[in-house]
């Protein structure tokens, strides 16, 4: 038999239609999942779900409890949740206004808690497995993130939380990665350097001790083990993959 085999179950990703969301998609699908992409961009979801047999799309804000309470309330049968949606913000704490601070903490720990809680008795129903993306600005510091990083670690203990409360009932794993080639970068690059992107680009590369970014599809592939039978003992991991960066 093929390792890393999803067939048969059904996986959401949220922020599922960019970036590592996108690459996580394509993952599971190829890998045999039906892979409900969970996005605000509804072209691009709808775009997206088109290319992958077996795949649907949920437009929902997922900080809206209302609406993600109804969304999952829909779904008939969940065995895997990927919690990649999240937003960020360039700033040291006497530069973030409380407004920001707050509208991260909104997306990146109450939409992640929104959705975990509404997935819940799916989850425990179908014995499955939770994937949280957390990055490693919730391991190490990083300059001028303060309330990016304060959401992150925040994903962090709540990985690990879950799993103490729900040893048996499924398995929750949390990835943090690196700087990745995504559109989130690009964006970051367009509001912050646009008269220096190639000179930061570099520096964001020299950032990672491999001297690259990461590339979605890397994350995408972790994400993939976390969630299949192969890693079946593994439970509250927090697994960095940036580069050597939260090594150095």
């Amino acid at each position: 038999m093929s390792s890393f085999r999803l067939d048969g179950r059904t996986a959401l990703v949220t922020g599922g239609a960019s970036g590592i969301g996108e690459a996580t998609s394509r993952v599971l699908a190829a890998a045999g999942a039906a892979v409900i992409i969970a996005d605000l961009d509804q072209a691009r979801a709808e775009a997206l779900s088109a290319e992958l047999p077996g795949s649907s799309t949920m437009i929902v804000d997922i900080a809206d409890e209302t609406a993600v309470q109804g969304a999952f309330g829909a779904l008939e049968r969940l065995d895997i949740l990927v919690n990649n949606a999240g937003i960020g913000l360039v700033g040291n704490i006497e530069e973030t206004a409380l407004a920001d601070f707050q509208r991260l903490f909104r997306v990146n720990c109450e939409g992640l808690f929104l959705v975990t809680k509404y997935a819940l008795p799916l989850l425990i129903a179908s014995h499955g497995s939770i994937v949280n993306i957390s990055s490693v600005g919730g391991l190490v510091g990083v300059k001028r993130r303060y309330a990016y990083c304060a959401t992150k670690g925040a994903v962090v203990m709540m990985t690990r939380q879950l799993a103490v409360d729900y040893p048996t009932q499924f398995r929750v794993n949390c990835i943090c990665p690196g700087t990745v080639d995504t559109p989130f970068v690009e964006a970051y690059l367009e509001k912050y350097h646009k008269h220096e992107k190639d000179k930061v680009r570099a520096e964001l590369n020299a950032r990672q001790p491999v001297g690259r970014l990461g590339k979605p599809e890397e994350i995408a592939n972790l994400v993939l083990y976390m969630c299949s039978d192969e890693a079946a003992f593994m439970n509250g991991s927090v697994v960095p993959i940036d580069g050597g960066w939260s090594a150095a």
